[in-house]
């Protein structure tokens, strides 16, 4: 595993990692806003068949649009993040989808979890998200387009676009070929 734009403050122990995420960071590019970020803590590994990815997570949510959870990375212009996103004191679940411009897909739960766990399966030129508040009962919140047969870095993310960072706790990351 490696960093792209590490925190300052950050530790692993076996398959878990906690990082105090970096202030004013994120993942965006061109729809709507006009602009392109692309400075979030994003801790990965190299991977390039097809695979699935796995992930509990755990967040101090503190400002707007605070957010943490998978990202899968083939370059700046191709990439998908997904997990919770803090909107307007909301949790959501969230998917931005990169290919050059972003797309981004809410759906809003209707608490605020402790916790909430993502699986990302990558099938060829295919990317299915899925979403559960215990670990068990999976949903499906995303099929996408993404590249296929590029080498894609796969990892935890965070960023706090508006605020001053937050305390993100990922557990039990795995991935599987």
């Amino acid at each position: 595993m490696e960093w792209y734009n590490e925190p300052a403050k950050w530790s692993v122990d076996g398959d878990n990692l906690v990082m105090v995420v970096t202030k004013e960071t994120d993942y965006w590019r061109k729809t709507h806003y006009g602009f392109i970020a692309d400075n979030g803590p994003f801790y990965f590994c190299n991977i390039i068949s097809d695979f699935e990815v796995s992930v509990k997570i755990t967040g101090d949510y503190q400002s707007q649009y605070d957010q943490m959870g998978l990202m899968l990375r083939i370059d700046d212009q191709h990439w998908i993040k997904t997990g919770i996103e803090y909107v307007d004191g909301v949790c959501n679940f969230s998917a931005v989808i990169t290919n050059d411009f972003s797309s981004w897909n809410v759906i809003t739960l209707g608490e605020k979890p402790v916790s909430i766990w993502i699986r990302v399966i990558r099938k060829k030129d295919a990317v299915e998200i899925f979403y559960s508040m215990d670990g068990i009962h999976f949903l499906l919140s995303n099929l996408a387009y993404f590249p296929e047969n590029k080498p894609t870095k796969v990892g935890m993310m965070a960023a706090s676009p508006k605020g001053e960072g937050f305390k993100a706790t990922f557990e039990y990351f795995s991935i599987k070929k």
